[in-house]
Order: C-alpha cells, then structure tokens, then sequence
C-alpha cells in the first residue's frame, strides 16, 4: 500500500535582500518516515523548516501540509516543532508552562501534558521554575510540548542540542517509536548518529538548495 504524503514541497524559494535562502527546493515526505536534512549553519535548514510550520512565507513555489497550502503566515495542524531554542516563561514550572500553551486550544488533559513531560525524562510534579532548568531540561522540554498534541508530523531542528549522551538515546528511540506509530519526521541534527539511527532517507543542503545524499 502506498503511504500518503503528508508535506509536498515544490520548487520553494525564499529571497532575502536579493539573496537566495532558500533556492527551488522539492521534497515529499510520506506518513510514518524519517528525513534528515544536514549542512552548515547558514545553509538554509532553519529557514526551510521555519517555512514548512507556516512562520515564514515564501517568494515562490508551494508547501502542502495534509493537503492543504501552507500561505499567509497560516499555522498546519497536527504538527509539532521545535526550531531554535524553546520559549517559556522562565518563572513558572515546566508542568504550568506546557498548561499555558494547551489552553490555546484547549484540547489536551491535564494527564496528557503530565504524560508528554514524563515521556521526555522530567518530573510532571516539578515546581522548579522553568529559568532554574539548564539547556538540557529545556530543551527536552520543548520535546515534551511539540508531542503534547499527539502530532501526526514532527519538525525538529536540532532536538538533541544541550541533552547528555543518554537522554539523547532516549530521544532516539522515542522517535523511533513514533515513527512506528505512523508519525512523520523532518529532523536537523549536527550529529551524524541521530541522522543514521532514526532517519530514512538523508538529505544535505548547500546554499539554499536541496539534495538528496547517495
């Protein structure tokens, strides 16, 4: 049975002060997959993510998203993102934090957020605020917001960044795991290892433009 697609990329281009970073880029990525994207800082890799979730528009080209065109500044549904360092407010818990940005929509349980925290190696029933945490705690909880929703696509751009050699195997297997339940994944990581050990197929950017390793 063919698996579906979930993003379409076609010829995307982004332009910045006559500069291109983003240049023609093409890629698919079907339900329950695992793409790696390597390269330089610089290359583009933030930025095509960043365009994927809706956060930046296009010059040219399109992004479908489950079937719908990503424009406008317009937000898919049933993904979850970390790109850059995750934002909370450093004076309240992680538990608090996560509550904040469930309430947007008001669709996930408390037991949900308790759950996605714990999943990620932290205690639900932390009080510690959140600017006491170091990288690492931040960063796996930024991991534990982007699954709270039960995504069915997950854009990671450098999940591992700040977490110790097991919690970063930790991380891997629960994509993994995610990635058996049907769950889409696009992943930038510096280290080569997480791209092997989770990713289908590997792709490397240069410049803006989009290739795929041989």
């Amino acid at each position: 049975m063919e698996n579906k697609k979930v993003v379409e990329i076609s010829n995307l281009t982004k332009t910045i002060k006559d500069t291109k970073v983003l240049d023609r880029v093409n890629l698919s990525l079907e339900s329950g997959k695992a793409y790696g994207i390597v390269g330089r800082n610089g290359s583009g890799k933030s930025m095509l993510f960043k365009a994927v979730c809706g956060l930046i528009n296009a010059t040219e080209g399109e992004i479908r998203v489950f079937d719908k065109p990503i424009k406008n500044g317009n937000f898919p549904d049933r993904i979850g993102i970390i790109i850059e360092h995750p934002g909370f407010l450093p004076q309240y818990s992680g538990f608090k934090n996560l509550k904040i940005l469930a309430s947007i929509n008001n669709t996930i349980s408390d037991e949900k957020i308790n759950e996605s925290i714990a999943l990620v190696g932290l205690d639900p029933n932390n009080k510690k605020p959140v600017r006491k945490y170091s990288l690492g705690m931040k960063q796996r909880l930024g991991i534990a917001q982007a699954l709270m929703e039960d995504p069915q696509l997950l854009v990671l751009d450098e999940p591992m960044n700040g977490l110790d050699s097991e919690s970063v195997k930790q991380v891997r297997a629960l994509l993994l795991e995610l990635k058996s339940r049907s769950v889409t994944i696009l992943l930038a990581s510096h280290n080569r290892e997480d791209i092997n050990e989770v990713c289908d197929y590997v792709y490397n950017m240069e410049n803006g433009a989009l290739r795929a390793e041989k």
